[in-house]
């Protein structure tokens, strides 16, 4: 089951972590709120983002992905995926049992 690590500007963050629930697509999505340091068309560029951890499963991961580029500002949004080499079991059927 993996969990989707997104970056994101604040202001979009609880937009798009909504709509993954609400579209059953993320059991939960965390927030966090971090300051990223990276370089973009060869400029450093330092911008205040929040860092979304979705809950989802590996069915729901494709359409997961293709809502956050949909809904996401940037023209290279971050998505990584992380696939738990363990999950307690309760958890996991929670989340299961969550998304569609």
């Amino acid at each position: 089951m993996p969990t989707v690590y997104i970056t994101t500007p604040p202001a979009e963050a609880d937009r798009i972590a909504e709509t993954l629930v609400e579209d059953r697509l993320a059991a939960c999505v965390n927030r966090l709120s971090t300051t990223s340091t990276y370089r973009w068309k060869g400029e450093v560029h330092r911008d205040d983002e929040a860092v979304l951890l979705a809950k989802t499963t590996a069915d729901a991961y494709d359409d997961l992905v293709d809502c956050v580029e949909e809904l996401h500002p940037y023209d290279v949004p971050c998505i990584e995926r992380f696939d738990e080499a363990h999950v307690l079991e309760s958890f996991a059927e929670w989340r299961t049992e969550t998304v569609e």
